[in-house]
Order: structure tokens, then sequence, then C-alpha cells
């Protein structure tokens, strides 16, 4: 239709008026017939008006007439029978107006290709199946009809869009709506946050709910002004959607998520957050109608209590393998169905349960239903006390991680008695848990069983550097990580019985253990039997370039990572041991140390050293000097940071960034 008409306006992509010298050359011409022709010239125009039309030698125009003067519902019987593709996305880039009419169209009022798309290939397919039903008839078979070769063409949803801010409209998903039907579809849309002039409504969701029935994964983040309309015409136009996340959305309601689970039952994982209006409605729905349910997260939705967390564990029990439960106002009752119905779960985190006492871990724990749990985190929950943890450790037998923070009860008998009890435990990290002494700790080695690979201790002001009246211990040979960081108390007598009891140490983490110095690193060294790969020495400001020497010449053949940020005394000697040993070392952080520009020459001189990751943020002694060796240097590297270095000129790292072009440079 648009190429017999015209297109004129204010906004038009080329002025009115020919450009043609020879307005009557017959190459802009589409013959209609034998008399008339329909002047056609090929540049493109915003508006459709009458053609200008030649009879013999007349040449005259008609009156202009705009398609814009055609109602919605005209314009709507038109835009309907356009095909995927294309077509469609050409007509929604006219104007908002055909762009939003196009997004309205809901699939079933699609004509189909049957009956009005697609013209060339219907009718080849009609001629080729007229032919093999003749065939089918000479041979006594089933006649094949035009009616019984489905021409429509499924979209996979292999798409994926995210609009944040000021980009989040509903203009903007009425085009993604339109646009992605013919490349595959959208399989995943986020939406994080929104403008407050032109902010994504209703509207715009339900663009994509008409256009998107292939979404499989819808996120929706700080959204106020799309209530439960909007979601409820996802969950009737996407049956496909398989994770929802909500996140500071305060006009969703149980309504909406209601229909979620009825109409989508591919459901695989829901994620419900600072939703006020959400309550245990919502999550009831969710247990009875998406039996796939794998993982559900929930966190400060004060409506949710008891009955909807209750109700939704016990219904998804053998499908549902990761619980997140964050400041919910349950009580005992939610953690014994945990205990009782958790069958499948194998990750399980509950933090800020302030109504949740001893009882309820002591009874989730007895439950004997946790038994495929492999990690458990537990946050400022005034419930983990000593006996409840003991319980939890037998009831869940095959738990291998164990993060706790903030536990402000937890004592070290407690700590022991997990540790005896949890055979299979191989992680267990303490954050904040300041009634943990070294005692507890050191006890905790001795008891694991030979299963615990890692332990993280961080920020326990209760561990101090006393090692007094401790009995002989039988070394713990199966960890090796171990990490204690900004544990003030934590100094070189306790470092020391750490290396005694951890012979086999590989990674090592000491960030921030002011009270470390080469006297307790180096027992340390020697006690280690394995080859240390990775070590954060961050922040200790007491050791020295002997700690470094010695670290590279007994494990430098194997030393990978090595973090010396902040280590004050650390000077060009180290970088010459380091490039002198230290052949497989890709990762070097020397970020505010005493080194020059002859410790970096050092480096740049070393014949096997594969530096890919270097920091040098706030050296205050490299200067340009520097500049030549770290582009030798740069032959490898894929990361350099120069941040707070104010001795190089910005010349100079300009220079280092157009000669180092694959490496990412901070400056």
């Amino acid at each position: 239709m648009s190429k017999l008409f015209d297109y004129t306006g204010n906004d038009a992509f080329c002025p009115g008026g020919s450009i043609y010298s020879n307005i009557k050359d017959s190459s802009l011409f589409l013959s209609l017939g034998r008399h008339v022709d329909v002047y056609f010239p090929p540049r493109k125009r915003s508006r459709i008006s009458a053609p200008f039309v030649v009879s013999g030698d007349k040449f005259e125009q008609k009156e202009q007439v705009s398609i814009d003067v055609l109602p919605d519902e005209c314009l709507f019987e038109i835009l309907r029978r356009l095909p995927e593709g294309q077509e469609k996305s050409a007509c929604a880039c006219v104007s908002k107006r055909w762009l939003m009419l196009l997004s309205s169209i809901q699939r079933d009022e699609i004509c189909s290709n049957k009956t009005t798309g697609f013209l060339k290939r219907k009718e080849t397919l009609i001629s080729r199946n007229t032919d093999e039903s003749s065939e089918a008839k000479k041979k006594g078979g089933d006649e094949v009809t035009p009616e019984a070769v489905d021409l429509e063409i499924e979209s996979d949803g292999y798409l994926s869009r995210c609009l944040e801010g000021k980009k989040a409209t509903d203009v903007r998903l009425a085009a993604i709506a339109v646009g992605t039907g013919g490349h595959g579809g959208l399989g995943k849309l986020l939406i994080r946050g929104s403008n407050s002039t032109c902010r994504v409504t209703n509207l715009g969701l339900g663009a994509i709910a008409r256009g998107c029935p292939s979404l499989r994964v819808l996120s929706l983040w700080n959204v106020s002004s799309i209530a439960d309309e909007g979601l409820i015409e996802i969950a009737n136009g996407c049956h496909q959607l398989e994770k929802l996340d909500l996140c500071g959305c305060p006009t969703i309601s149980d309504k909406a998520l209601v229909a979620i689970a009825k109409n989508c039952h591919n459901l695989t994982a829901l994620t419900i957050e600072s939703c006020p209006r959400i309550g245990n409605a919502g999550l009831q729905a969710v247990g009875q109608f998406c039996p796939n349910l794998k993982s559900i997260s929930i966190k400060n939705c004060p409506l949710v209590g008891d009955q909807g967390v209750a109700s939704l564990l016990s219904s998804a029990s053998y499908a549902l393998t990761k619980v997140k439960l964050h400041a919910l106002n349950i009580t005992d009752v939610s953690l014994a169905v945990i205990g009782h119905y958790g069958k499948a779960i194998t990750d399980l985190d509950l933090a800020g349960l302030q109504n949740v006492g001893e009882r309820g871990f002591w009874v989730m724990g007895s439950g004997h239903g946790l038994q495929k749990l492999k990690s458990l985190t537990v946050t400022s929950c005034q419930g983990v006390t000593d006996m409840g943890l003991e319980s939890v450790g037998k009831g869940c037998p095959n738990l291998k991680q164990f993060c706790l923070r903030k536990c402000a009860f937890l004592s070290d008998n407690g700590l022991v008695s997990l540790a005896k009890v949890a055979a299979s435990l191989e992680s267990l990290q303490l954050e904040e848990c300041h009634h943990i002494t070294q005692y507890g700790v050191f006890g905790a080695l001795v008891s694991c069983g030979g299963k615990l690979k890692s332990l993280a201790l961080v920020n326990c002001f209760g561990i101090k550097d006393t090692v007094e009246g401790l009995p002989l211990m039988t070394p713990c040979k199966s960890l090796s990580s171990l990490s204690i960081r900004n544990c003030p108390g934590f100094g070189n007598a306790s470092l020391c019985m750490m290396g005694k009891l951890c012979p086999q140490l590989q990674r090592l983490d000491l960030s921030g253990a002011l009270r470390i110095t080469n006297a307790g690193f180096l027992p340390l060294l020697e006690s280690c039997e394995a080859s240390l790969i990775k070590v954060n020495l961050s922040g200790c400001m007491n050791l020295t370039d002997n700690v470094v020497s010695a670290l590279a010449k007994v494990h430098g053949g194997t030393l990978e990572q090595l973090n010396l940020d902040g280590c004050q005394k650390i000077t060009d000697a180290s970088m010459f041991a380091i490039a002198e040993n230290c052949a497989l070392l890709t990762d070097l952080d020397v970020s505010k140390t005493a080194i020059t520009d002859y410790g970096i020459a050092a480096l740049a001189s070393a014949k096997q050293l594969n530096v890919q990751i270097l920091s040098l943020s706030g050296c205050s002694l490299i200067s340009n000097q520097s500049v030549p060796f770290l582009r030798k240097l740069g032959q490898t590297l894929l990361g350099l940071n120069l941040q707070q270095c104010n001795t190089i000129s910005s010349s100079m790292v300009n220079m280092l960034v157009e000669q180092l072009w694959r490496c990412d440079i901070l400056f």
C-alpha cells in the first residue's frame, strides 16, 4: 500500500518537491496498466498523501490526503495483517502512534499467514501441495491441503534486553515487543530503576506480554510504577516464564503473584525482595501451582509469615533445592517445616530471623529432612546457640559448607561440637562471631575428622595472641586454605600454632594482620609441607623483604598470586627475589609499597616472569623512568593499575595506553 502514497509533513525525511530533472523518466514509474502509471520516486518519506498520476501527456497531483486521518480502528486492521519481521519493524518506526498500535495487538488478533500473509510463499506452497495432493490421490493416499501446512515461526527466546534508569520507558518496551519477534524472540528482560517522568508502567509491560510469548526470565528492580495489572498480563501472555525477580516493587501484591503461579507452571526460580504487599497468599499459590520450583528467595517482606513459608516448602518438598529467607516475620514453626520437608534442599540461607529462637534451630536439625543439605549460611540469628548448632550438625550429614555471621551466642564449645558431628564439613567461615577464641578454632581443627579443607575467620575480635595451656594436638593435614582477615588480636604466637596444625596450606590470606611480623611468618613458611599457590599479605605493615625473599625461594616455583598491598616496608629487594624465583606468578599487587624504578626494571628483566595483572597503585617512588620497563612487561600484561602514581606524567600514561592496547590500564 505504501508505494501508492507520497509522504509529506513537517518531519519529512526529505523536503517536498522533485529532485529529478526529468520527472517522466520511465524508471520512476510503477506500472498499473496500459494507459496509467503511478509516479513513485525512490526516496524515503514519512507521511502519506495522494500519488502523482500521469495519463498521456497530462501530469497532475491529486488532493493531499494523509493516512493519519484514519482512525486507530482502521490502522489496527491494517497493521494486524502485517507478517512478522522487517515489515512490522519498519512500520513501527513511522511514529509512536503506529508503534503503540502494533504493540497493542494480541497474539490471537494477528491474522495468520494462512489467510493474509506471505503471499508468495503461500502461492508456492499451494502449488507444491496441489501437485503433492494429486500424486497422493493417484496413490490412494490422503489429500494434502494448504491448511495442513503451518507457516508460523515460533520464537525460541534467545534475545536479552536490559533497561536501566532513563532507558526504562513504555516506548522502549513497545519497541522491544515489536522488534524482537522476527529475531528469535525475547527470552530475558531486566528493568532496573525507572525514570520519574517517562517511567515504565503497566502499558509497557503489557506490550511485552502480547509480543513476547517466549519470555523466560523477567527481572523488575525498583520499579514502583508497575502494579498488579502489568504482571497479570505477563502471566496471561508469557506461559514459558521460568524465572521471576521482583525487587523493590511496592505496588505488586499477592494478586499478581497468584496469577503468575496459576499460568506459569514452568516457574523454577522466584525472588521477592522489599515487596511490602506480597504475603502468604501468593506463596501458597506458588507452592500449589508451580511443581517445578527449584529456587526461592524472600527478603524483607513484612507480610510473609509462617503460613506462607510452611505452605510453600511443604508443597514443593521434592523439587526445591535452594531456599533463602532474610528479614522475615517467621518463627520456629518455619524452621521446623524446613527440617521436616526440606528433602531436596541443598543450599539454605537464613538471615535476620529475629523471631526464631534456639528451639527453631534445634528442631530443624532434629527433623532429619535435610539429608541433602550441602551449604548452610546463617547471619544475625539469635537462635544460633551451642545446642542448636550441634543439632544442625547432626541432622545434616552431608553438610560441606557452613558460614556463620554475627552469631553473638555461639561459643567455643558449640564450634568444637559442630566440628565433631559434621563429618562431611569441608569449609567453615566465621564472621563477627566475637565469642569465638583461638582455643575454639584450634579445637575445631583437631576435631574436624580430617575433611576440613578451608577455614576463614573475619572480624572475630575474640581471637587473641596466646597459646598457653594448649595440649599436644594432631595436625589437620586436610586444610589447604586458611584466611584470617581483620582479626586485630591475631599475632605471631597464633600464627606459629596455625603453621604447626596446618602443614598442607596452599592458599593463605592474612590481610589486615597488623600484629604479624617476620618472627611469626617465617616459622609458618618452615612448617609448610605443601607449596603455596596464593598468598595475600595486604595490610601486614610489619613484614619486610626477608619474608618475601624467603617466600619466593621456598614457594616461588608454585606461587601464582601475591598481594603485598600496603606493606610499606617492602622495597626493591623483594622485586629482585620475585623476578628471580617466581616463574609462574601471574597476579602481583605491590600497591602502596616502597618500590622504585629499579624494582620495575628488575621485573622487566626477568627471563621467565609471566605477570598478567600488575598493581602499582599509590607507589609514589615510581617515575617516568619506569615507563620503558612497563612497556616491556606489557607483552604479557592484561591489567595494569597506575592509580595515584602521581610521579608518572599523564603524557607518559597516555603513551602507555596507546602502545599497550591489549592491556586494561587504570590511571
